[in-house]
Formats: structure tokens, C-alpha cells, sequence
């Protein structure tokens, strides 16, 4: 019975595999077929993917130039956004007072308002500034520097955090700042790489506000121009599976390489 009940958990587990491999496996197999191919539905490998990755080079698109913009864009706000949104976690975990709780409540209130509804303000905010206004990085950037949601996470990651550390380093004499950079940050790695992997992988494949903010051609991110190139008259399939290929894999690098801390950060967070 036992024997019986392992088998069919794997078979299971290996049909649910192959389900959420297969639109992988779809997009690979499709870079390398002509577009006529992939319209057809062939799950066979062809033999034009040299082709299809030459022609995503070398069009009008700008797609080498999107994916410096995209990189750009991703490594600074994720940078930025960890030490901003870990200092405001790291704040209303260890520093007590009496609208702490409350202030805290309205900030993850703010993680209910939908995006859309913020589109129209920030447009009118970004549109008035002279530096970092609509099409340039900041604007990309700025918006994204501090969310409810990391503030949260480090919250609580904060919160099995031992205390005990913090007060031997006061006593021996180091400021709040050398408190949290020497001591909080080195153990909360963890943390901060699950952090790290949300961020980059949201701000990569955010597509809403850069298309509003970024309005001209050289200045555009990865995902705007794999939609521009979905949405012309004629596209070519096999051109776009490259360019979504390509895409992938900053991001399945970046998770794959800090899989483990991200495990553990994020466990980290439910704990607390």
C-alpha cells in the first residue's frame, strides 16, 4: 500500500512537472523555428535560431540598448530599495513608541490602493520635476525605492532577529548606523538576498509605469519592446520567443544563484 501511494505522489509530482516546464520548453523550442513554424504549433527544434537572435539584433528596436536600460533600472532600485525599505523595517521593529503601530497599519493599508490608481498622480508629480521627470531612469526608479510590502518583509524577518546582538553592540559603544551595518546586516543575509530576488525580478519585469514614463525609443526596457514587437502588423514568433529567452535569464540567474538564501529568507519571514 505504501508502494502504491509513493507512486502515484511521483507520478503526480512529475505530470505537474512537465505542465509547468512545458511553456518553458514551448519558448525555447519556438526561438528556434521561423515564425510560420511557431504559429503552426511545431514542437519540433528547428534550425533558425542563429537567425532569429541575429535579426533581434540587428532590428530597429533597440533591443541591446533595452536590456542595458532594463539592467540599469533593476540593479539600481534593487540596490537602493533593499537599504531604504531594510532601514524602515529595521526602524519599526526595534525602535518602540506609541503610533509605531499605527503609522505601520497605514503603510501596509497603502498596499491595497491598485497601481492604476496611482498611474495619473505620478504622472502629474513626474511630469513637473526638472530633474529625474518622465523619460529618465529616476522617474523608473523613484517609484519604486520604498514599498509597503519589503518594509513588511523586513519587519518580520527583523522580528527573530536576536535583540541581544544590538544591545552588546551599544555597549560597546557603536552608533545606530555601525549597529545596523556591522551587526544587523551581516546576519540578515538571508533576508536580504529574498529581498533582493523580488525586487530585481519585479522591477525587471515591470511593464505598467515604464511604458507610461519612458517615451522615447532609446530609452525604452525589455519587456516594452517585446510588446512592441507582439503588437506589430506582421511579428515574427521566432524573433520574439528570442527575445523573451533573452529576457529570462538575468532573472532565473539572479534566483537560481541565491536560491538557498532565498529559502531561507523567506521562511525567515513567516517564522517571525
Amino acid at each position: 500500500m505504501r508502494k502504491l501511494t509513493s507512486i502515484l505522489k511521483y507520478l503526480f509530482l512529475t505530470i505537474i512537472s512537465l505542465v509547468s516546464i512545458f511553456p518553458f520548453l514551448w519558448m525555447i523550442i519556438s526561438m528556434t523555428n521561423k515564425s510560420v513554424d511557431v504559429t503552426r504549433g511545431s514542437l519540433i527544434p528547428g534550425s533558425h535560431m542563429v537567425e532569429n537572435i541575429k535579426n533581434l539584433f540587428k532590428s530597429d528596436l533597440h533591443f541591446s540598448k533595452s536590456l542595458v536600460n532594463s539592467a540599469e533600472i533593476a540593479i539600481i532600485t534593487t540596490i537602493l530599495a533593499l537599504i531604504i525599505c531594510s532601514l524602515a523595517g529595521y526602524g519599526f521593529e526595534v525602535y518602540k513608541n506609541k503610533v509605531r503601530d499605527r503609522i505601520f497599519g497605514v503603510l501596509l493599508l497603502s498596499m491595497m490602493v491598485p497601481f492604476a490608481a496611482l498611474m495619473i498622480p505620478l504622472f502629474k508629480m513626474f511630469s513637473s520635476f526638472k530633474v529625474a521627470g518622465l523619460n529618465t531612469t529616476g522617474s523608473v526608479i523613484i517609484p519604486s525605492l520604498s514599498t509597503a510590502f519589503l518594509v513588511f518583509f523586513f519587519r518580520q524577518n527583523t522580528k527573530s532577529f536576536a535583540k541581544e546582538l544590538l544591545e552588546a553592540g551599544r555597549i560597546d559603544g557603536l552608533d545606530e548606523l555601525r549597529v545596523f551595518t556591522r551587526i544587523y546586516f551581516p546576519t540578515m543575509k538571508s533576508s536580504y538576498a529574498a529581498a533582493a530576488i523580488i525586487t530585481f525580478m519585479g522591477s525587471w519585469n515591470n511593464y505598467m509605469w515604464p511604458l507610461i514614463a519612458l517615451q522615447s525609443p532609446q530609452k525604452r526596457t525589455v519587456p516594452l519592446i517585446i510588446s512592441t514587437m507582439s503588437s506589430s502588423y506582421t511579428p515574427d514568433y521566432g524573433m520574439i520567443m528570442a527575445g523573451v529567452v533573452i529576457a529570462t535569464i538575468p532573472t532565473a540567474l539572479v534566483f537560481f544563484l541565491m536560491q538557498k538564501h532565498f529559502v531561507a529568507g523567506m521562511l525567515g519571514s513567516v517564522k517571525g
